[in-house]
């Protein structure tokens, strides 16, 4: 099994949408966030496209106008107009927002902590 296909299995996705904008080298693209894990992230490609795949993205998701999740990404994958990233870095505060915004979907604790256990062990 692959690791991307086992952190599939691992790591629980949550569709939520979100205005969201990805950044890089001065380039911004508001973006189609379509789920989110503790792991990464699902977008719609944007239109025009001119990312460079080699080099990491700011990642932007603005919960409300007082919370933002904003983490470093990296493009794992290019498929059917779909962009997959994974989480390079995160801040504490953002951490914090997702673990509540995962905990809140998945709707079981237990479940949220085997997710945080398999995420400190990868």
């Amino acid at each position: 099994m692959s690791e991307q296909h086992s952190d599939r299995r691992r790591f629980k996705r949550i569709s939520f949408s979100a205005q969201t904008e990805l950044s890089q080298d001065g380039q911004r693209w508001p973006v189609q966030l379509l789920d989110l894990s503790l792991k990464g992230m699902l977008i719609q490609r944007p239109e025009p496209w001119s990312g460079d795949a080699s080099q990491p993205f700011a990642a932007d998701i603005h919960l409300n106008h007082e919370a933002e999740i904003r983490m470093d990404v990296q493009l794992t994958h290019d498929d059917h107009g779909q962009l997959g990233f994974v989480c390079l870095n995160i801040g504490l505060e953002s951490i914090e927002h997702l673990r509540r915004l995962i905990e809140l979907n998945l709707g079981d604790p237990e479940e949220l902590d085997r997710e945080l256990g398999a995420l400190i062990e990868t």
